[in-house]
């Protein structure tokens, strides 16, 4: 198990622990398998990047940790309490201390609202006093940027994507959570604002104490903010492990192409390849055994016959592949138990 191996480990007790999660979407044509059976874990001051390609399941992991999404099965524990068993008030009184910034920023913000009165949204919720509420939102706003009385008023039409992403932010600190889940947060934002917003949030981690999950198309983001990294692929977890170890030296397949894929700033290296053949599989199909094999360049009978379990591979690196690249094989131990 990629997370609760890692943490006990390190002899630690994470913040979030995921364990066996599973969430599908009944249609018409089946059952889409969104995630299947993946776990991982955050440990406190964190911060655990989720990459992958579209449709992998990353926001949907993101989702279900909030209970967004309903979860098919599996177990989430938020400090000491299961998010699974929590009724709706104890869940409301849990999402103050786990918070979430969605992809679009405009499209997350009450349009007929005032910035003022989104951020402390959360606090009207939860019965706050309004001058209470007043003071923590100039507070916040000011915190991330947007500090002008000007701002307060002004509706999310009026903002640029850079304004309403600083908006999003302040509205999830304003909560003063524990927990924040960013779903590419900056995906939606022109690459200058980008970097802003990337600072922003290392400044306000580092200030509120936050635990954070990144999650992310874009590999360079991820590297630069994360921690530990962890790799979907189809609903499954390829690979789990310190960032800069996974991307400078990747044990599963998946991970390296991935890598590959990214153009190079130099103009002789600039596509390591070999590009990924074929599509991605149908998550109202996928693959027997490996879900990677259908495009995995190394794929051999196994692959199709068995499903590849978590397991260490290295010092705190989880793979699930029959066959990881360089040669984790021999160093390979059992695969992790759920503790």
């Amino acid at each position: 198990m990629a997370g609760s191996g890692s943490a006990h480990l390190r002899g630690e007790q994470a913040l979030l622990s995921v364990q066996d999660l599973v969430v599908e979407y009944p249609t018409g044509s089946g059952t889409v398998q969104a995630v299947s059976k993946i776990s991982f874990d955050v440990l406190p001051g964190e911060t655990l990047g989720i990459v992958g390609e579209s449709g992998c399941g990353k926001s949907t992991t993101g989702r279900a940790v909030l209970r967004l999404d309903r979860l098919t099965s599996g177990r989430i524990r938020f400090g000491d309490d299961w998010i699974e068993e929590a009724g709706e008030k104890q869940m409301r009184a849990l999402r103050r201390d786990m918070q979430m910034i969605f992809q679009d920023p405009v499209a997350s913000l009450n349009p007929r609202r005032s910035v003022g009165d989104i951020v402390v949204e959360g606090l009207a919720v939860a019965g706050v006093p309004k001058d209470e509420r007043a003071a923590t939102s100039a507070s916040v706003l000011g915190q991330v940027g947007l500090g002008s009385d000007r701002f307060a008023g002004m509706l999310p039409r009026q903002l640029s994507g850079g304004q309403a992403q600083r908006v999003a932010i302040a509205r999830a600190l304003a909560l003063n959570p524990r927990l924040l889940i960013c779903d590419e947060p900056v995906s939606a934002l022109d690459v200058s604002v980008q970097a802003q917003i990337l600072n922003l949030l290392e400044e306000l981690k580092a200030e509120f104490d936050l635990t954070v999950v990144f999650i992310a198309h874009d590999l360079g983001v991820v590297r630069t903010v994360s921690d530990n990294v962890m790799v979907m692929y189809l609903g499954k977890v390829c690979e789990f492990g310190d960032s800069v170890e996974v991307y400078d030296d990747p044990a599963h397949p998946y991970t390296r192409a991935l890598l590959d894929s990214v153009p190079l700033t130099d103009p002789e290296k600039a596509f390591a390849g070999p590009a990924l053949e074929g599509d991605v599989p149908s998550p109202l199909a996928p693959p027997t055994g490996c879900r990677f094999r259908t495009r995995c360049p190394f794929v051999q009978d196994r692959c199709a016959d068995e499903e590849p379990e978590m397991r260490e591979v290295r010092t705190g690196r989880f793979v699930a592949c029959h066959f990881p690249l360089g040669g984790a094989e021999a160093n390979s131990k059992e695969k992790v138990s759920v503790a």
